[in-house]
């Protein structure tokens, strides 16, 4: 697999690799496409060690253009961002995407009832098995709500966060919203990604768990993207060897990359 799409630079807050040091590092392990997705996370809230998730989409953008031309002879640089999303933000995401000439954008579910998982706060008055649910609740609430990305990025994020992690995760438990979840992306030509930054956190699984990625083939799911969420230049494709023997094993023959917000399906090696 030879393209990574999903990675930050120093544009996210919560990254300090400059985009030259992320394109070189792809170069180096041979890729010919990646797609930079920074955070764009409007509010975001307060807590936690402040980090803000707030894109200046006046530098991004020129920035990443440029950086496509100087390196276009070495690989292919698209354009993405990885949105934040919360119910409210549906019309300000749609006038934010439709001012840039995006290749892909990922919908993510970072804060959960003005709470992101990261920081335990949001597990005190709940057990992981409450806490794994209500993500999933919100997940479908942003859906119904958030039309403008492609794919849902890292789908069961909060299961990194857990007090047990994946041991108190009973995907079968949550099937009913988690099927409520792919059948909408399905009916509404939305992609799920698989996020091998699971692997990196320790996880047995690339988001989302193994179970999910087979009901979302059972239900005739077809755009897969694969991204390492990576932060740092060693994060690039992270144990992207194993995504596609996971993916065959269910029943996939293509992975999708998207340019100019379509996908495109690419045979999986």
């Amino acid at each position: 697999m030879k393209a990574d799409f999903h990675m930050h630079t120093n544009f996210s807050s919560d990254s300090d690799a400059t985009p030259k040091k992320m394109v070189e590092e792809a170069i180096r392990l041979g890729l010919r496409t990646i797609c930079i997705t920074d955070h764009q996370d409007s509010d975001y809230p307060k807590h936690g060690d402040g980090e803000e998730f707030q894109l200046d989409f006046s530098r991004y953008v020129p920035a990443m253009q440029k950086l496509r031309e100087e390196y276009k002879d070495r690989i292919e640089i698209l354009l993405g961002v990885e949105l934040g999303l919360q119910p409210h933000l549906g019309e300000r995401y749609k006038k934010m995407t439709s001012q840039y000439p995006f290749d892909y954008i990922i919908g993510s579910v970072h804060v959960i009832d003005g709470l992101d998982p990261y920081y335990g706060v949001y597990f005190q008055d709940k057990t992981d098995a409450e806490g794994y649910r209500r993500a999933l609740e919100a997940t479908m609430e942003n859906l119904r709500a958030i039309s403008d990305f492609d794919a849902l990025g890292h789908m069961d994020y909060v299961v990194r966060y857990g007090r047990g992690k994946e041991s108190t995760y009973r995907c079968s438990e949550c099937m009913d919203i988690i099927e409520e979840i792919l059948r909408f992306l399905i009916q509404n030509g939305k992609g799920l990604e698989v996020n091998t930054a699971g692997w990196k956190y320790g996880l047995s699984f690339a988001h989302p768990y193994p179970d999910i990625l087979k009901r979302y083939k059972e239900l005739g799911g077809e755009i897969l993207t694969v991204g390492s969420d990576g932060h740092r230049p060693e994060h690039i494709a992270y144990d992207f060897h194993r995504v596609s023997p996971l993916l065959k094993s269910y029943g996939f023959k293509y992975y999708s990359e998207f340019r100019k917000r379509k996908p495109v399906f690419i045979e999986l090696p």
